[in-house]
């Protein structure tokens, strides 16, 4: 995708502050950042949304969650908590379409049942 901000950090055509990198995913910080730690975890791998997601994407997937409690124990909130949020279609607030997973943490946040 040529003109996926997403797909640009990845291939370092834009800046951004990395925290991790992998052969199937970047994760940078919100330029953004809806709490104290607010990390952007991104699929190397184009997918539009949730929507697009295929039976061999299942690993990819996985593995996003599984950087995510790394990083979370390496930003010292795994014990206090932390929330991980995929947006899936404008309607959530889904402004990139490249799948990703936001990892927030740091404060108190409300509960969502």
């Amino acid at each position: 995708m040529t003109d996926c901000i997403f797909c640009k950090i990845i291939n370092g055509e834009l800046p951004s502050t990395n925290v991790y990198n992998d052969g199937q995913v970047t994760a940078f910080r919100d330029i953004n950042p809806a709490a104290p730690t607010h990390i952007l975890i991104v699929p190397k791998k184009h997918i539009d949304s949730v929507n697009e997601l295929s039976v061999e994407d299942e690993p990819l997937i996985g593995h996003l969650f599984l950087i995510a409690k790394q990083l979370a124990a390496q930003e010292g909130i795994a014990e206090p908590g932390y929330r991980l949020v995929i947006n899936t279609g404008a309607e959530s607030g889904q402004t990139v379409n490249h799948v990703h997973l936001h990892l927030l943490g740091g404060r108190q946040m409300r509960a969502l049942g």
